[in-house]
């Protein structure tokens, strides 16, 4: 009702000729005013970069092949691609002229200081969570700890009109709850710290809550059942985090969360896909304390049993229950799949994650795990050594009708009841993806 509400004002807003006032509005900052200057220390410094580490500022803003913060990260849309921008304090090409007002207006607020809107893609729906105090360190950091870089930021690929930012003023007031995260006096220290961590800075909705029509996030914080109940986004299916039983973390223990927070892995599962990219430049950073924190608040979060179907239960067999299974794809996953995820499909403890109650075999959405089959995935590394083990991409080696084939019993087999994969789903996939880059993107941010 209240969306409906906001909906309607600004329509009205915008008959009323009032258009022009209500997009070059800017939203004021609590650093306007001279009063509180950056007085920048080392520990100020240092506390930036840990903020840096839990908003995951590296990852969007580098590629494999770049410096740190110098953009360039192509980032898929329905409307096109974008790219991320150049964010060191080059005063030409980055933020070296922003001061700490246009620094939080941007990362706060999705604007520039010369007004520009920022897409949604720039997670400041999430950001304008952020405490004051984590702005300033944020700014601290990159004004004072990060190298300058020229290098000039690339155009979008969004056509006209779809490219006109204005109508991001009006997405915003309708899409984003403005005001910094207020913790629950009914909930402990711990868990406001990890909710506070997981709707900010860590802003992992962005990911793992499905969107609206609009691209808008469904729901912001815990007061919906949908927050965090896992989504599609640009050819990886992102998983519950909430307690479902089958597509979300229910099966896993509070230790069992934080195990694959702090090590990328644990005996259900090993960071895949973008997340994998999360996990080298931004969680295995963290304290324990804080990560503690994010596995005690996710694991407070209820399932849906209606959403999420009736529990998975192992059977022990390899014969599929699915009739949409095949000989052939049996066949492919003993040549193929079964020395390193067993016969059984139940992996290799923490080291080879199982594919026997997987949520990516449990699902309806198939677009990870064709990801993955085709493009590979990228190595886990910790404290700057790379894990042994690794999906290959198998592209190369597999037809769209085999990928087809060997995953839909993957997805039939043990108990799984994802349903059958299409060649024509594993061929768009192909065309969309590039294989993946061999070498692990993790950067070092100073």
């Amino acid at each position: 009702m209240k969306r409906f509400f906001l909906v309607l004002l600004v329509f009205c807003i915008a008959a009323a000729g009032g258009v022009t006032w209500f997009v070059n509005h800017t939203s004021s900052s609590p650093f306007d005013s001279a009063a509180r200057p950056v007085n920048t220390t080392v520990e100020l410094v240092t506390r930036g970069e840990a903020v840096a580490r839990e908003a995951d500022c590296v990852a969007c803003h580098s590629t494999p092949d770049s410096k740190p913060f110098v953009g360039g990260l192509e980032m898929g849309t329905p409307l096109g691609s974008i790219f991320a921008t150049n964010i060191t304090p080059d005063k030409e090409t980055g933020i070296g002229n922003y001061s700490l007002a246009d620094f939080d207006r941007a990362v706060r607020h999705g604007v520039t200081p010369d007004g520009r809107r920022l897409y949604p893609a720039m997670p400041y729906p999430s950001y304008v969570k952020m405490t004051d105090d984590d702005i300033e360190a944020l700014y601290a950091f990159f004004m004072n700890s990060v190298q300058p870089v020229n290098q000039k930021n690339r155009s979008t690929s969004i056509e006209w009109p779809l490219n006109m930012r204005w109508p991001l003023a009006l997405w915003n007031a309708v899409f984003v709850d403005a005001g910094v995260y207020s913790p629950k006096p009914q909930q402990d220290e711990r868990w406001n710290r990890g909710a506070y961590l997981v709707q900010a800075a860590g802003h992992c909705g962005a990911c793992h809550t499905p969107r609206g029509i609009a691209m808008n996030e469904k729901a912001l914080d815990d007061t919906s059942p949908v927050f965090l109940s896992g989504a599609l986004l640009d050819g990886w299916y992102a998983p519950s985090l909430r307690q479902d039983h089958n597509t979300g973390l229910g099966r896993w223990s509070e230790e069992d969360i934080y195990s694959f927070l702090r090590n990328g892995r644990n005996q259900h599962a090993i960071v895949f896909g973008s997340m994998t990219e999360a996990y080298n430049n931004s969680l295995q950073f963290m304290t324990d304390e804080d990560l503690r924190a994010i596995s005690h608040y996710l694991k407070s979060l209820p399932g849906d049993a209606l959403r999420d179907g009736e529990h998975w239960a192992y059977v022990a067999t390899s014969e599929p229950a699915s009739s949409g299974s095949s000989p052939e794809g049996a066949q492919t996953y003993d040549a193929r799949c079964a020395f390193c995820h067993g016969a059984d499909g139940r992996g290799q403890n923490q080291w080879i994650s199982p594919l026997a109650g997987a949520a990516s075999s449990l699902i309806e959405q198939t677009d990870s795990q064709i990801n993955v089959v085709l493009n590979g995935s990228g190595r886990v590394v910790t404290n700057g050594i790379p894990d042994a083990y690794r999906m290959p991409p198998l592209r190369e080696q597999l037809t769209d009708q085999q990928i087809a084939d060997v995953l839909t019993y993957v997805r039939s087999a043990w108990g799984n009841h994802g349903g059958p994969v299409k060649p024509d789903d594993v061929k768009t996939l192909r065309e969309h993806t590039d294989p993946a880059s061999s070498a692990p993107i993790v950067l070092q941010m100073r």
